[in-house]
């Protein structure tokens, strides 16, 4: 599988599927844009990139802080629903990691949150990211860590009490151009794209949502979930959702949201 040919996949798997994200992921993914935003330095005044910006949270909340924001990601629908979301003062528009279009130094900071995990050359991410980035600016980013949280494991279950195979065909990245999902391995990353003083933290929450919400990403062909899910007949879609809702029973409060034990790995680092 080359570089090329993942992200290919990667971006049509993203294709016109904006509102399916913001109905149902976006705000499991919103969670750590604060402390995102934080652990870049981000504040008035300070010039962002928001690689991978989605439907463009981390930008809207960078906006808010008084940041000097520009947005981009590769999949025009979130474009589109990015700039409904971004005040005039801040740029939207379409460019793919790991070829952005800016002089080197163009920023104060770089972030992309779940972004790295979706490219088939991570490394040649994070150093782009890095080159956009002027001497002593910060770059930060969030990764699903490995093994997965409860809150993503919980698919596995319910395939296996649907009696459904969870293991679909997909392309993932080449084991030479990889890194392992922990702590340890993003710190990595960073520090083989030359970075400086790189940090890594886990930052664990349980995501609130309707259970409805939940299940209408991967019904809507989002996530690895939403490959099993995708070309079912009927029949085993009612299955798969019965088993759905058995177990995610057990985390649904009084007020009828689910509670769902989650994390994600935060990095951040300094342009030497």
């Amino acid at each position: 599988m080359t570089t090329a040919a993942f992200d290919d996949h990667v971006r049509s798997r993203w294709a016109g599927r904006a509102q399916a994200y913001e109905r149902s992921l976006a705000a499991l993914c919103a969670h750590p844009a604060p402390s995102l935003l934080d652990a870049a330095d981000v504040g008035a005044g300070t010039r962002v990139l928001d690689a991978g910006t989605g439907s463009g949270t981390v930008a809207a909340l960078a906006c808010a802080r008084g940041a000097v924001v520009v947005a981009v990601d590769a999949e025009p629908s979130m474009v589109e629903l990015a700039r409904d979301r971004v005040p005039a003062a801040g740029e939207v528009r379409v460019a793919a990691l790991p070829h952005l279009p800016f002089a080197s130094g163009s920023f104060d900071a770089a972030v992309a949150n779940f972004v790295i995990n979706h490219v088939g050359d991570p490394l040649a991410a994070v150093i782009e990211l890095r080159r956009v980035v002027r001497s002593a600016g910060r770059v930060a980013v969030t990764v699903w860590p490995h093994p997965q949280p409860e809150a993503q494991s919980l698919w596995g279950e319910v395939f296996a009490v649907a009696g459904v195979e969870s293991r679909a065909a997909a392309p993932t990245v080449d084991a030479a151009r990889d890194f392992p999902r922990t702590g340890e391995g993003l710190a990595g990353l960073l520090d083989a794209a030359g970075l400086t003083d790189v940090r890594c933290d886990t930052i664990a929450w349980a995501h609130r949502t309707d259970a409805q919400a939940w299940w209408s990403g991967p019904a809507n062909g989002i996530s690895r979930p939403g490959l099993v899910l995708e070309n079912q007949p009927p029949a085993v879609l009612a299955r798969i959702r019965a088993a759905f809702d058995e177990v995610t029973a057990r985390y649904r409060g009084p007020d009828g949201l689910l509670a769902l034990p989650t994390a994600a790995l935060l990095a951040s680092a300094s342009v030497p």
